[in-house]
């Protein structure tokens, strides 16, 4: 059977989730498949294009808002749902991170959330800013309560960290920026 794109980014994927990015190499992934390296670029030209694909697959699994919510109710619905996703994948943070820096409406939750930062109310002139501190307040508490979960496991004296507590120091974060937006009438910039 002939190696495709899809089997290297799924088997890419399933890495990840059960050994983190550290142990996500391309000489481990070719390993894993059964293929030489070299392989591997016939299909992704190189490690930074597969995890923008390893994210997408990450990002793809969240379902979109869906109904008639109000727009700061779906923007904090889905804000959510891609942190409950993310938190559960060891250095899911980084890898959607690398690929928002490369591609920022590349991932479909991605440029929901963006869509939903504006019908919230951020004014147009603003909208890609703002929609990117919601992606950094979502990245920043996943790889927080993975960085002290880390440390936890290799340090007994710290506590490790409480999921419920995590969970809730996030959306308090994230209402304060959807309080922000709903009360923006004018632009946000202070300069």
């Amino acid at each position: 059977m002939a190696l495709s794109r899809e089997q290297v980014v799924a088997t890419a994927v399933d890495l990840l989730r059960r050994y983190g990015l550290g142990d996500l190499s391309m000489r481990r992934l070719a390993r894993e498949l059964g293929v030489a390296p070299g392989a591997l670029y016939w299909h992704v030209a190189n490690k930074q294009e597969l995890l923008v694909e390893v994210a997408d697959v990450l990002l793809a699994e969240i379902p979109l808002p869906t109904g008639d919510r109000p727009p700061a109710e779906a923007l904090v619905g889905l804000a959510v749902d891609v942190r409950d996703a993310l938190v559960q994948v060891p250095d899911a943070a980084d890898v959607v991170g690398l690929a928002y820096a490369v591609e920022p409406g590349a991932a479909r939750a991605l440029r929901e959330l963006a869509r939903l930062v504006h019908d919230t109310g951020a004014p147009a002139s603003e909208r890609d800013e703002v929609a990117a501190l919601v992606v950094h307040h979502i990245l920043g508490s996943v790889a927080g309560q993975q960085d002290r979960a880390l440390a936890a496991s290799v340090d007994p004296d710290l506590p490790a960290p409480d999921a419920t507590a995590e969970a809730k120091a996030f959306e308090v974060g994230l209402a304060v920026i959807v309080r922000g937006l709903a009360g923006s009438g004018q632009a946000l910039r202070t300069s």
